[in-house]
C-alpha cells in the first residue's frame, strides 16, 4: 500500500483497515486507478455513441462515463493518447458540436439532479487535447447552461433544496464556473456553501436530514456527501478551505465524513430504513472518503476507500457523480 499513497504520517492503526499500521493519506490514482481508467478508456474506445436529451437514459449515463475515462487515460497513458483524444473528441463532437449542441428536457427543479453528471466532463475538460473549435463550442454551452443556473426560476428552486438537489446545483455551478474562468460566480459559490447549503442540508448530528425521508435514504447521503466533497475540491483554494467550514451551532463536512464513514465501512449498522432498491449493493467506490484523506491527513478514510469496490448498476452509478477522482486532484500533464 505504501507505493499507491503519498503523504504525511498522522495515527497509528485505522478502525476500517485489516490489521495494518497506517501512516499514508495521499492517494496517488495514477497508479491505484491505472488499470480501472485504462479498462474504462478501452470501453470508450469501443462504445457506439448515441446522443440523447434525456439526462437519465442509459446513453447520457455512458457519455459522462466515457469522457472522463479517456481525459483519465490521456493523463496516465501518453504512449496513447492521440487514440483516447480521437474518441472523445468524437464524443464530444456528437454531444456538445456546434450545430448539434446537447439540448437536455429539465421537468421541474429536479430535472436538474441526472444532470450532475456533466459536472465532471466539466472537470475532464482541461486534460483533452481537443481541436479549437469543439472545445470553443463546448465552453459555450456550459456557459449557457451555467447561465440558466444562476438566473432560472425552476433552477433557484432546486439550488433552495435541502437536500442533494441543492449540492447537486451547487457542484455543477462549481464546476462549470471553474471550467470558464468565473471568479465571481465561485465565490459566490463559496459565500453559499458556508452560509446556507451546510445550515439547509446538515442536521447537528452529520447527517442529511433531507435526504433521509426520501425512499433511498443510504443512496442518497453518500451521493450528497460525494457531491459535496466535490463542491469542496473545486471550491477550496490557498487561501480558504471549504473543507474547513463549520456553522457555530453545527458540524461542516468534517463532522460528516465523519458520521457516515462507519456506514460506509459497515452497511449493515446504518440505523435508518434501508432504500427502496439496491441496497445490498451499496456503498460503492465513495470519493468523498478519498478527498477527505488528503483534507484532513486522515488514513482511515484512505484505507476505507481502498476497499471499496466500483458500482455496476446503472441505477447507482447515476446516483455517484465522480467516478474518476484523478481528474479532481491532479493538473494536466504539460505538453512537451
Amino acid at each position: 500500500m505504501a507505493c499507491a499513497l503519498v503523504g504525511p504520517a498522522r495515527g497509528a492503526r485505522s478502525q476500517y483497515a485489516v490489521g495494518e499500521t497506517l501512516t499514508l493519506t495521499r492517494i496517488d490514482f495514477a497508479k491505484v486507478d491505472r488499470e480501472r481508467i485504462l479498462a474504462g478508456a478501452a470501453t470508450a474506445l469501443g462504445r457506439t455513441i448515441a446522443p440523447t436529451s434525456d439526462a437519465e437514459s442509459d446513453d447520457f449515463l455512458h457519455m459522462t462515463q466515457d469522457v472522463p475515462a479517456l481525459a483519465a487515460a490521456v493523463q496516465i497513458d501518453a504512449e496513447n493518447e492521440a487514440k483516447y483524444a480521437a474518441k472523445a473528441t468524437e464524443t464530444l463532437t456528437a454531444w456538445f458540436g456546434s450545430g448539434k449542441s446537447l439540448k437536455v428536457e429539465i421537468d421541474g427543479f429536479e430535472g436538474l439532479l441526472p444532470l450532475c453528471q456533466l459536472a465532471e466532463i466539466a472537470v475532464a475538460l482541461p486534460f483533452l487535447p481537443l481541436p479549437d473549435v469543439l472545445a470553443a463550442s463546448v465552453r459555450r454551452w456550459f456557459k449557457g447552461y451555467l447561465g440558466y443556473l444562476t438566473t432560472n426560476e425552476e433552477a433557484g428552486l432546486a439550488r433552495d433544496a435541502k437536500d442533494r438537489h441543492g449540492s447537486s446545483w451547487l457542484l455543477q455551478v462549481a464546476a462549470y464556473a471553474k471550467l470558464l474562468g468565473d471568479d465571481a460566480t465561485l465565490q459566490s459559490a463559496r459565500v453559499r456553501y458556508r452560509h446556507a447549503t451546510l445550515r439547509a442540508e446538515l442536521n447537528a448530528d452529520g447527517l442529511f436530514a433531507g435526504d433521509l425521508r426520501s425512499a433511498n435514504p443510504f443512496r442518497n447521503s453518500l451521493m450528497n456527501l460525494d457531491m459535496l466533497a466535490g463542491v469542496c475540491v473545486l471550491l477550496t483554494t490557498r487561501f480558504e478551505s471549504m473543507w474547513e467550514a463549520e456553522l457555530q451551532d453545527g458540524p461542516g463536512m468534517r463532522g460528516a465524513i465523519a458520521r457516515h464513514a462507519p456506514y460506509i465501512a459497515k452497511p449493515i449498522i446504518w440505523p435508518y430504513p434501508a432504500d427502496a432498491t439496491l441496497f445490498e449493493r451499496l456503498p460503492g467506490r465513495r470519493p468523498a472518503l478519498a478527498f477527505a484523506a488528503r483534507a484532513y491527513a486522515e488514513p482511515e478514510y484512505a484505507a476505507l476507500f481502498l476497499k471499496l469496490k466500483d458500482a455496476t448498476e446503472p441505477e447507482l452509478l447515476k446516483a455517484m457523480p465522480i467516478r474518476q477522482p484523478l481528474l479532481w486532484v491532479a493538473q494536466p500533464r504539460r505538453k512537451p
